[in-house]
This record gives C-alpha cells, sequence and structure tokens, in this order.
C-alpha cells in the first residue's frame, strides 16, 4: 500500500514508540524500516486528535518483528500517537530478542497506551518464549518498570516455566 507522505510519518513515530516495545523485543529492530499492508487505510489526517484504521489482512514487519491482526487503530493526540489497538480473531506477533531467543504472543487484542507505557493483551492471551508461556484472558505489562500483572478477572492464569538448562560436567 502507497501511504501519503504525511501518513508515512504518522507510521515512523508509530514504529519508534510501539513496535521496539511491545515484547522488549530485538533493539536493533527500531532502526529498521517499517512495511504495514493491509486491505484498507482510513485515516482524516487533517484531524490531529482522531483515529487512523488499517483493517483487513493487517501485516506490519520491522526487523524481526512481525504482527498480524484484522485491524490496527492508531489514536493521535497533537498529531503524535498515542495509543494503538491491534484486533481480530487472534491478533499474533512474533520477535528475536536481543539474546536472539525468540518470543511470540497471541491475544484476541493488544492495546498500547503510549503515555502510560503499558500494554494489555486482552482475551485467550498467551505468550511464549524458551522460558517458559503465560497465558490467560488479560495480561496487562508496564515497559518502563518490567511489572506484568495477569489475571484479577476471575479467571486462571497458567505459567509454565522451563528448567535452566544445565552444560554437562567434564569428564575427568
Amino acid at each position: 500500500m502507497n501511504l501519503p507522505l504525511p501518513a508515512k510519518f504518522a507510521l515512523a513515530g508509530l514504529a519508534a514508540l510501539l513496535l521496539p516495545g511491545l515484547a522488549l523485543a530485538r533493539s536493533s529492530d527500531r532502526n529498521q524500516p517499517m512495511n504495514l499492508d493491509s486491505d484498507r487505510y482510513d485515516c482524516n489526517l487533517a484531524d490531529e486528535n482522531g483515529r487512523c484504521r488499517f483493517s483487513g489482512n493487517v501485516v506490519i514487519e520491522q526487523g524481526t518483528l512481525h504482527i498480524t491482526a484484522e485491524t490496527a487503530d492508531v489514536y493521535r493526540s497533537n498529531g503524535q500517537p498515542s495509543r494503538v489497538v491491534l484486533s481480530g480473531s487472534q491478533v499474533k506477533l512474533r520477535q528475536q530478542m536481543d539474546d536472539g531467543t525468540p518470543m511470540a504472543a497471541t491475544a484476541d487484542s493488544m492495546d498500547y497506551n503510549i503515555a502510560n507505557e503499558t500494554i494489555v493483551l486482552s482475551g485467550n492471551y498467551t505468550v511464549e518464549s524458551p522460558r517458559g508461556t503465560n497465558s490467560g484472558q488479560r495480561m496487562t505489562y508496564n515497559l518502563a518498570t518490567g511489572n506484568m500483572n495477569s489475571g484479577g478477572d476471575g479467571s486462571r492464569v497458567r505459567t509454565v516455566l522451563q528448567p535452566k538448562q544445565r552444560s554437562a560436567p567434564e569428564a575427568k
């Protein structure tokens, strides 16, 4: 999709703010170009406090980051992205961490509040990495503090921690 120049600037701002933080991801990804493909793009660029919507088979790629969703709503405040909501039957995110390990997350929706530096995964979420998995109905993650809060809505949270791999003792 070819976007008008103001939309490309909005996306560049979105990429700088949203995508590197979603998974404490590979820090070099934020310096990569971001590609966003969708079936439709609706945005009133004159409204600095409006919403821009990418809809239909949304695919976002930047470096090792790959996200698929049915809809990506970018909310703006004074012309700057302030909140991003990804939704669809299951939003899927995968990315490499700085240490090279993969991370994947799925949820019915992912809501990133840029000002609060929080991400909320809602509806049948699962976060997987080689270290383990965490799944439930709702998780809030604070990017600034690293604090994660799951559950609280009466549903159960499941966490599986993988044992740390030990190297074999040296033969004598």
